[in-house]
């Protein structure tokens, strides 16, 4: 379903990949291990297209993709949650997910709020005034309001209080067992153990690929 290959990754004159290739296959979950400043947002970033130079070959759904611009390659179905959440911190819940919807607006957040329960409660808050759980729930939700067909989540669980960790655990896992794809970066082991295939990279180089 996606295919990476021989990425390599530049910020100015320094390299921040080196040659890595994976694979996400249809109903995989692929945890991505690394301590801070491996490379691991480097390279969702660079599946996205949002990074300033790179080389090497991006397949998704058997076509090559590396040259399109970012907004084309959300369209064709990658779904991509960033680690700083990149919320509208001045609309409310309910805006922030209809401004990301595509199709039928009324299902699509049907959909997440079964997912996020937590949210119906929220939908006229501010999400500036959302716990960080609660706004990564919000980032989830709103990546799904677009339909994707691969998630990309970047530190889904960093960084928030454990109720909510189990939260989002679970809702991911909920759509792993729905066939939702996805390639999941963290350092802290949350989804790893439930993985299909855990791959690890440091400073920038791939290291060993295990099956939990």
């Amino acid at each position: 379903m996606l295919e990476v290959r021989n990425l390599n990754v530049w910020y100015g004159a320094a390299q921040a990949l080196f040659d890595v290739s994976l694979q996400v296959a249809a109903g995989e979950l692929v945890v991505l291990q690394g301590l801070n400043g491996a490379g691991k947002s480097t390279l969702l970033q660079a599946i996205m297209g949002m990074s300033p130079r790179t080389t090497g070959t991006i397949s998704y759904q058997n076509k090559s993709i590396e040259r399109w611009e970012p907004h084309r390659r959300a369209l064709i179905g990658l779904g991509y949650v960033a680690e700083d959440r990149r919320l509208f911190t001045g609309l409310t819940v309910r805006e922030n997910l209809h401004l990301a919807a595509r199709g039928d607006v009324s299902a699509r957040e049907a959909q997440v709020l079964r997912l996020f329960p937590a949210l119906a409660s929220m939908l006229d808050r501010p999400s500036s005034r959302m716990s960080g759980g609660e706004q990564q729930m919000l980032a989830i939700a709103r990546t799904l309001m677009t339909g994707p067909k691969l998630l990309l989540l970047d530190e889904p669980c960093e960084g928030i209080a454990p109720m909510l960790v189990v939260a989002i655990r679970d809702t991911l896992l909920a759509l792993k067992r729905d066939g939702m794809p996805m390639l999941v970066a963290e350092q802290n082991h949350i989804l790893a153990a439930h993985a299909d295939r855990v791959i690890t990279l440091a400073a920038g180089r791939l290291g060993a690929t295990v099956s939990p």
